[in-house]
């Protein structure tokens, strides 16, 4: 299907034949309420991918890992920024 051929020119592939995915917003937020605690997932829009192929990912490594998604709400003028200071 040629609509799902990304071009290679917006992708940054390393030596390896490989790239870092890199979150771009959090669509949602939910909480799964387990027997002894609640657990906090966001679903998080990745660059080079559609919002249909979102994931759901731990609240709490995310935060970790990409701090800035969580500032403001997490928009994408913010991660653009964060991007290109970190060049």
């Amino acid at each position: 299907d040629p609509s799902l051929i990304l071009p290679t020119e917006s992708v940054r592939i390393n030596d390896s034949l490989s790239y870092e995915e890199i979150p771009i917003q959090i669509l949602d937020h939910q909480v799964c309420r387990l027997r002894t605690k609640d657990v906090a997932f966001v679903k998080v829009l990745w660059r080079n991918q559609f919002v249909e192929e979102a994931t759901w990912e731990a609240e709490e490594d995310m935060k970790k890992r990409y701090p800035y998604l969580f500032e403001s709400g997490g928009n994408v003028d913010q991660c653009t920024n964060f991007l290109l200071s970190a060049l």
